[in-house]
């Protein structure tokens, strides 16, 4: 086949292919222009998933008449200076609308600040229309039909109609997140309405908007963030360790006001909740990433999802070095979700009988007229019977001293602290967790505040203890090594070869000694006694990759600081271990004075606090 140039409606249709994924995609670069334009509100309407029907309204600067053609033609932008490293504004390449009209039926109206009247201009499938007179309010409204009828293969590809719905609400929040001053409504025939008011464009504002966006737990369960580094400045929000999901939906990255998903900086927050997370939990965080325009590459993928930084050891070292100086400085703090549940399952609820009743758990007296009837009262089937005698057995004869004997506990035991101590201080009580009460089923502490009750895991507590105390002592000093008796060579790629060399220190702190050993080769000579017999080639093998991905060489830690974690689960105090007064108090002081103490090293929760106004609302005090 010869050599021939494209028509301008395929090669529209080829670049589609690459930025207009699905409706959403649709959606994320119209609601972009328009903040692009200075809106302050955005408003977005869909039927059909946005297969059908895609309408964004802006009241943002607009489109001069006479500029309308130039906006549907390709590679025409009014964002992009004369250079490509100095972007920023949220779109600039010019390619969003004309793609779209190339698949799809598309209608823009428009008009400006200072226009008498709006102007209208419509593509249907490639085919441009001619600019007509229009009536609107100033700013742009952007309509999209039938997406996909030009490329019907693409509709084979598409979701169903509620998937593709759930896909366009995540990216309106995403974007919203980043803009608390603009006011983004979403609404449509196939979707509950989303509206998210404006608020101020100020940390509390900003805030704000991400409890719109994450739900109210968020702040209450929430550090904050800001540090810089060279040039780099993060801010933002973390959740505190025991405040965690199935999976990294809600983990919200910016760079320079543009959301991104970017697996550097998903990979650090990752790192930097190693220590307190579970392999299955994530942290819920929202970061801003702002630095030099010149210094960040955002022209990398079409639709501008990725990112890559020209110093990217420097960024992943920023954020782990920022969350984790403020998980530290943070103090020990529960998630208010923990008390939640605790709350619910101390609820008392209804009591199982086997006729329809109200869904309250009040008993009818037409049951009781039905009971009675049937031969006598029966204490089992009075409907105003105690609702935790379902499963009861009804006192036959005397004064059941059978059924009695199930509450005779026996002999208090010696960790009944209230009875081994006076009343604790006010400056025990004013403590975090407070002073130490009684220690139940041999393994929880229960201690009281001021204003709350605290329940401790002993075990998980005294394992994080007992961790933390082992990484300070091994990162304190260098890692004891042990030499091999014949080095091991491992053949690697020269590159990977030479940025090993050039971390030949920082792996000998770690103990692991390696050297150059002739080209694509290095041979190591130590290895870190607490790894004992290790696979050498592939802990090497793994550094290197790391290395080439983040410039770091965490693996290494990372394994060192698991088996500091084995040695802590087995050192600790046990469960089943009866511990006096003074020993439970000396663990909460301890709790109280090391970061990240809120969970053990599996992820768990330490303890769980309930407020004395939860416990008198569990009592109907409240």
């Amino acid at each position: 086949m010869p050599i021939r140039q494209l028509s301008e409606t395929m090669i529209n249709q080829i670049a589609a292919g690459e930025v207009i994924e699905r409706p959403a995609s649709v959606v994320k670069e119209l609601v972009e222009n328009a903040l692009d334009a200075g809106a302050s509100r955005v408003e977005i309407v869909t039927a059909g998933g946005g297969l059908n029907l895609i309408r964004v309204t802006d009241d943002g600067s607009g489109i001069p008449e006479q500029e309308l053609t130039l906006a549907i033609a390709r590679h025409c932008t009014s964002k992009l200076s004369d250079s490509i490293h100095d972007i920023r504004s949220l779109g600039f390449r010019g390619e969003a609308l004309p793609s779209i009209g190339s698949v799809a039926r598309l209608s823009i109206r428009s008009r400006t600040a200072g226009g008498d009247s709006a102007a209208e201009i419509g593509i249907d499938g490639g085919r441009v229309s001619a600019v007509k007179p229009a009536a609107a309010n100033r700013g742009t409204t952007v309509e999209v039909r039938d997406l996909f009828f030009a490329t019907p293969a693409r509709l084979k590809f598409m979701k169903g109609e509620r998937a593709e719905s759930s896909a366009t609400s995540d990216v309106v929040k995403r974007i919203a997140i980043a803009f608390p001053a603009v006011r983004f409504t979403l609404a449509g025939a196939d979707r509950s309405t989303l509206e998210l008011p404006a608020t101020s464009d100020t940390p509390e504002g900003r805030l704000a908007r991400v409890a719109q966006v994450m739900g109210k737990d968020f702040p209450d369960n929430a550090i904050a963030i800001d540090a810089a580094r060279e040039g780099v400045h993060l801010a933002g929000h973390v959740s505190i360790p025991s405040y965690t999901r199935a999976n990294a939906l809600q983990q919200y990255a910016y760079v320079n006001g543009r959301p991104v998903r970017d697996k550097l900086i998903a990979g650090a927050i990752r790192g930097a909740f190693a220590d307190v997370l579970p392999r299955d939990r994530h942290a819920v965080t929202v970061l801003f990433l702002s630095l030099d325009p010149s210094t960040v590459d955002v022209n990398v993928h079409p639709a501008k999802a990725d990112v890559r930084f020209r110093d990217p050891g420097l960024v992943r070292g920023l954020i782990v070095g920022a969350i984790r100086e403020a998980l530290a400085g943070a103090g020990i703090r529960a998630a208010t979700t923990g008390a939640a549940g605790m709350m619910a399952a101390f609820r008392p609820g209804a009591a199982p009988y086997s006729h329809a009743g109200p869904a309250n758990g009040h008993r009818s007296y037409e049951a009781a007229y039905h009971a009675s009837a049937s031969g006598g009262f029966d204490p089992l089937r009075s409907a105003q019977r105690p609702l935790d005698m379902g499963e009861a057995r009804a006192p036959r004869n005397g004064f059941a001293e059978n059924e009695q004997a199930a509450f005779d506990t026996g002999p208090l035991a010696s960790t009944d602290v209230r009875a081994g101590m006076a009343e604790p201080t006010e400056a025990l009580l004013g403590m975090v967790l407070g002073a130490a009460r009684a220690q139940v089923h041999e393994n929880y502490i229960v201690a009281q505040t001021r204003d709350s009750l605290v329940i401790v895991d002993q075990h998980a507590a005294h394992e994080r203890l007992v961790y933390e105390a082992l990484k300070n002592a091994l990162h304190s000093r260098a890692v004891p090594s042990q030499m091999l008796l014949l080095p091991e060579i491992v053949d690697l790629p020269e590159e990977d070869a030479e940025r090993l060399a050039m971390h030949s220190e920082t792996l000998a702190k770690f103990g692991l000694g390696l050297e150059r050993f002739g080209p694509g080769a290095v041979a190591v000579r130590e290895t870190p006694s607490m790894l004992g017999e290790t696979n050498v080639q592939q802990l090497v093998r793994d550094l290197a990759d790391e290395i080439a991905d983040n410039d770091t060489v965490e693996t290494l830690k990372e394994r060192l600081d698991r088996i500091a974690a084995t040695m802590a689960c087995h050192g600790s105090v046990r469960s089943g271990r009866l511990l006096k007064a003074e020993e439970m108090n000396a663990l909460l002081r301890q709790m109280e004075a090391t970061p990240g103490s809120g969970t053990c090293n599996h992820g768990r929760p330490t303890y769980i606090e309930l407020k004395l106004t939860d416990i008198e609302r569990l009592f109907g005090r409240r």
